[in-house]
């Protein structure tokens, strides 16, 4: 299986059977960023026959030389997002909790790439490898209480979405895969606009959380 077949593969499997949109900027601005202790743990799909989990720690502190400049003073508000697939193959991610108006949102992205390995399929990190460089991809968060309810992008469903809406937001194709260049301004106000419609969110995920 060739490289880049393998890695769309893996996070497809991860997330939902969805393949997420990137963008090369952050959803965010500094004062965007929220912390909420809830969302700390290991949160999975079947608590009886888990299908993947995710787990969110606190950031450590060892992370700031991986983060941008800007955020290296916003890292006791970032989160280390930890996920296991149901075949055991890991992504180790950095998450941050966006609110946007009344809504919630998590912005994903890579503070390291993959381990260096020569065969991808061999590589520790193999979900990481999907960024190639560290880009950003959208959640959003629809109910954080004693289960995790979340919507997942998808590039087809956006590919729907800029059909209809040629201006809905800058972007660019890059072998037919669509990658965000809207600045963190006009990300807010598409993703504002558009948080309701499952072109862009069809990817719905509730986990619960895992008891120690």
């Amino acid at each position: 299986m060739k490289a880049k077949k393998l890695i769309i593969y893996c996070l497809a499997a991860l997330l939902a059977g969805c393949v997420p949109v990137v963008s090369l900027q952050p959803l965010f601005t500094r004062e965007d960023i929220r912390f909420d202790e809830k969302l700390l743990g290991t949160w999975v799909e079947d608590a009886n026959k888990p299908k993947s989990s995710w787990e969110f720690t606190r950031l450590e502190e060892t992370a700031a030389e991986g983060l941008a400049p800007s955020l290296r003073s916003e890292i006791d508000r970032l989160y280390r997002l930890n996920v296991t697939d149901s075949e055991g193959r890991k992504g180790s991610l950095v998450a941050c909790l966006v609110k946007l108006q009344d809504r919630l949102f998590l912005d994903v992205f890579p503070d390291k790439l993959p381990s260096g390995e020569q065969d991808m399929e061999k590589t520790k990190l193999v979900f990481n490898a999907f960024f190639f460089v560290p880009a950003h991809t959208f959640i959003r968060v629809d109910s954080l209480t004693d289960s995790l309810k979340v919507r997942l992008t998808d590039d087809d469903g956006f590919k729907k979405l800029i059909e209809a809406e040629p201006d809905a937001v800058k972007f660019a194709l890059v072998e037919d895969r669509p990658i965000l260049t809207a600045s963190t301004k006009e990300l807010q106000a598409f993703v504002l606009k558009h948080a309701g419609d499952e072109r862009l969110f069809p990817g719905a995920v509730t986990m619960t959380r895992k008891n120690k």
